[in-house]
């Protein structure tokens, strides 16, 4: 058998030396690909996008923090501050930067009280937060010993923190809170007013908005306008370094026309009934006194208000929520018959010759109904100064149904009847002057002649505020001259204050302008006569005072009864109205107030507001 050796081929050298070379090309191209790839990523990163990503990593490390600007401040016309802004320390949470939000709020109630309330609000808004890394308040108005618990814990509280923040605060409390109103935190219909406006932008970093009142009516003036801070950040987002910073503008601050110490004098003067007062500068309308009682602190709104306390107000059957003063809708009763007096005399209806028998009663043609006089027995002869200075139903009845509902309600809105007053706080209503169309419009029903008689003497439909009362007596106090009531005295700027220039509308214009002495001279009588029906209450004034007493019926009595208050339930008794300004020859103070459910205007009214006008004339002396 053969043994056959296996053949070794002979290896090419020269084709091995091509294999190697092509690889070696491949390689060598697959590298400069694979390079000219990575330069051109690379340039991409460093030089075309450069500028983005060094945004994005600043973003990371710097944040544009914006800086709420101190609200403007709010003075009396003395200088004595109504509203200011004091600092307080707050718990605050930034929700992006907690792991286990519970765990927490665990760890935080074992430090400090913290209410179901507090955690429940927290929470909610905590939802309702739209920008990101936004802190949520979780308690305010921390006391120091809390803060400093708080402080010492802080290294495992990640995510809470202790700021140092400025709030509203009133120091006058409820005897401002109706003019002024109140600052408190921006809610979600607050937030869409804001987006709508186009102020967003402008409420960054603001927690707080005017609600009510001056803080409302003036809150782009009293907000200022929002800085800006760029900070560098550390891991967890808090500032390290202050790069640069646009600091806000505050907002400007208020001079109010109110008196403080007045307020106080009216607080007093009300006590404990419920009704309101305005007392009005008789030259421009500036509002020296609006008071509203009962009344409210307003401070409980501006940390947050309990709902505890909320209900409380709420459920409150004394209602001290509603701003009587602009809100109250009452019946004018007789301190509207100067008007009416003047319309009549305008209308060439009476003189001051003309006199009716008033035997206590009134009827109408072929109509049993008899409208009963206040003095049973009557006032017999009456003109039209005796129907002022005592108060005579008969005459007015007669007169009003002699002038007819269309021309009493014309001439009525001149004064500001059934409108709003153009007073600078929103919260204001314009109560009802009645008319024929009105009437139809509201029931369905035409106007008669009975519905003219109560009109007669402010009562029936015709609603009217204190305001409203204070507007029209100055108006006739001027003779015309018509101003719109303000809160607003001067604004303060870096060179000075700015006066408000008063606002006047157009004016009440009549035929005769002696009727407007024939109308003074009768209000003087009111409380300078024997008979007047405001003597008792302005008995022996240093001054020379005209006025007009009123008692509203709250409900009907019928016409075979007689008004008896200790018959009748207390809220359903009848309300005191008195307005009234001084001196006679030259105004310059115009009061109105109306107390509910105490009956005689002149007993009970009338002396409120001589107390006004004596605190007036006592403290403003330079006035004359």
């Amino acid at each position: 058998m053969l043994n056959w050796r296996r053949r070794v081929a002979i290896r090419d050298h020269l084709a091995e030396a091509n294999l190697f070379a092509r690889r070696v090309i491949v390689a060598l191209v697959m590298v400069v690909v694979l390079g000219t790839i990575l330069a051109l990523n690379m340039r991409g990163l460093q030089v075309d996008k450069h500028q983005d990503y060094q945004t994005r990593a600043d973003g990371n490390r710097i944040k544009v923090l914006p800086i709420a600007p101190n609200r403007g401040l709010i003075y009396d016309r003395f200088g004595r501050i109504l509203a200011e802004n004091t600092s307080f320390y707050s718990l605050e949470i930034i929700p992006e930067q907690v792991d286990d939000m519970d765990e927490l709020l665990a760890e935080l109630t074992e430090l400090i009280p913290l209410e179901a309330d507090l955690i429940e609000d927290f929470s909610k808004n905590a939802r309702q937060q739209r920008r990101k890394f936004k802190p949520v308040v979780l308690k305010s108005r921390l006391s120091e010993e809390e803060a400093a618990i708080i402080a010492v814990n802080q290294h495992r509280l990640h995510g809470a923190y202790i700021e140092a923040r400025l709030k509203r605060h009133y120091p006058y409390a409820e005897l401002t809170t109706h003019a002024i109103g109140y600052v408190a935190k921006i809610n979600q219909k607050d937030a869409n007013n804001l987006e709508m406006e186009g102020k967003t932008a402008n409420y960054q970093g603001t927690d707080d908005i005017g609600k009510l009142g001056i803080e409302k009516y003036y809150e782009d003036t009293l907000h200022g306008q929002v800085g800006y801070q760029e900070v560098e950040v550390n891991n967890r987002g808090r500032p390290i370094r202050t790069l640069s910073e646009q600091p806000p503008t505050p907002g400007q601050d208020l001079v109010l026309s109110l008196d403080i110490e007045m307020q106080k004098v009216a607080k007093q003067a009300l006590g404990e009934r419920r009704g309101a007062i305005v007392v009005l500068d008789a030259k421009d309308n500036g509002i020296l006194s609006i008071y509203s009682n009962p009344s409210y602190d307003p401070n409980l709104f501006v940390h947050g208000i309990s709902s505890k306390n909320y209900k409380a107000l709420l459920s409150n059957k004394d209602r001290p929520l509603i701003n009587r003063a602009t809100q109250g809708r009452y019946p004018p009763a007789s301190t509207i018959k100067p008007h009416i007096g003047l319309l009549g005399l305008e209308s060439g209806l009476i003189t001051t010759k003309t006199r009716i028998w008033d035997p206590g009663y009134y009827q109408l043609k072929d109509i049993e109904h008899k409208y009963r006089d206040w003095k049973a027995w009557g006032h017999g002869w009456v003109d039209i100064y005796k129907a002022i200075e005592e108060s005579c139903d008969v005459y007015y009845y007669d007169l009003a149904v002699r002038l007819g509902m269309d021309s009493i309600s014309e001439f009525m809105s001149q004064f500001g009847f059934g409108e709003l007053t153009g007073i600078d706080i929103h919260e204001e209503t314009s109560a009802t002057m009645p008319s024929r169309d009105w009437k139809y419009g509201r029931f369905r029903q035409p106007w008669y002649a009975g519905d003219t008689i109560s009109i007669g003497i402010g009562q029936g439909y015709w609603t009217a505020t204190p305001i409203q009362l204070a507007l029209a007596t100055s108006i006739l106090a001027n003779e015309g001259t018509h101003f719109e009531p303000k809160l607003l005295k001067t604004t303060k700027t870096q060179t000075g204050e700015l006066p408000v220039p008063a606002i006047d509308r157009k004016p009440v214009e009549i035929k005769s302008q002696r009727n407007w002495q024939i109308i003074k001279t009768a209000m003087e009588g009111v409380v300078v006569k024997p008979t007047g029906s405001g003597h008792a209450a302005y008995r022996d004034v240093s001054y020379k005072a005209a006025g007009k007493t009123g008692t509203a019926q709250v409900i009907s009595i019928a016409q075979d009864q007689e008004y008896d208050a200790d018959e009748i339930e207390e809220r359903h008794r009848d309300n005191a109205l008195f307005v009234g300004f001084a001196p006679v020859d030259d105004p310059q103070i115009v009061v109105a107030v109306i107390i509910e459910n105490v009956g005689g205007g002149g007993k009970n009214a009338a002396p409120v507001a001589r107390t006004m006008m004596d605190y007036y004339f006592a403290h403003y002396p330079e006035n004359f």
